[in-house]
């Protein structure tokens, strides 16, 4: 049995997000050293001391300097990333070859592949997975395969690691979209509140429990692992469309990468 794909549909339109911006701290300390180099030599032009009352003076008296150089650090980060893991999966890929292990929906031949890495207690996943779900639609006749990442795992809590293998589980059954879904939209995830999703989509719960424990989903799941260590990917979600990663997880940026792959 397979997952039906979505139907399409309009997909609405949101507000652009902003996500995971780095540390406000990082960037400000780059900040007072940008101006504290370009005002280094002052007291030997000028001969007036008070060097640190002339910083602190600057940046009081133009405070967007520190917005302009947490964007810019903030850029140049987003850009190394994008390059170093695009450049990865170029040398890796038979990493990124079909498995048919994945759920996946849209044609097999499909001209745009859009791969997701996703952890089902990852709140940026979360709060895209409706955006997702309705590029799915917008775009049927792109190939949209679901990678089981779980990360966010601590100590004895491992309840990102059963969450991925219940919803592998749901689909052998044919009902993957539905439990991931119906995943993505609980909060404070638990074993319990898989297993209820579970039944509340008319998943065969010993049969479940069979494929949760199976050695074939431990073996997925290791695998997975390892693509994301060999890519250097840094967190979830992360989108590769046809092998290029985008800067942000904002739907609207993976529907220009989409666009863009279908033009080229």
């Amino acid at each position: 049995m397979t997952d039906e794909a979505p139907t399409p549909a309009e997909t609405p339109e949101r507000d652009p997000f902003a996500w995971f911006a780095s540390g406000r701290g990082g960037a400000i300390a780059v900040a007072v050293s940008v101006v504290a180099l370009g005002l280094a030599a002052a007291p030997y032009l000028t001969g007036a001391g008070d060097f640190g009352g002339k910083v602190r003076a600057y940046l009081l008296a133009n405070p967007q300097v520190l917005d302009e150089v947490q964007t810019a650090y903030q850029q140049r980060a987003e850009t190394a990333r994008v390059e170093t893991i695009n450049a990865a999966v170029a040398a890796n890929a038979a990493l990124m070859a079909p498995d048919p292990r994945d759920p996946a929906f849209g044609p097999a031949d499909a001209k745009v592949t859009v791969v997701e890495f996703f952890d089902y207690r990852c709140p940026g996943c979360k709060a895209v997975s409706e955006d997702y779900l309705a590029l799915m639609r917008a775009h049927p006749d792109v190939r949209f395969v679901f990678k089981e990442w779980p990360i966010l795992d601590r100590g004895d809590d491992t309840t990102s690691n059963y969450a991925a293998r219940a919803a592998l589980a749901a689909h052998r059954q044919g009902k993957y979209l539905a439990v991931h879904q119906a995943l993505m939209a609980t909060d404070g995830l638990t074993r319990e509140g898989v297993d209820a999703v579970l039944a509340a989509n008319g998943v065969d719960m010993a049969q479940a429990a069979a494929v949760i424990r199976d050695t074939g989903t431990d073996r997925l799941l290791a695998d997975i692992h390892t693509i994301g260590a060999t890519l250097g990917l840094v967190g979830t979600p992360t989108f590769l469309i046809n092998g290029k990663t985008t800067a942000t997880i904002a739907p609207q940026e993976v529907a220009a990468a989409i666009a863009a792959a279908k033009a080229g």
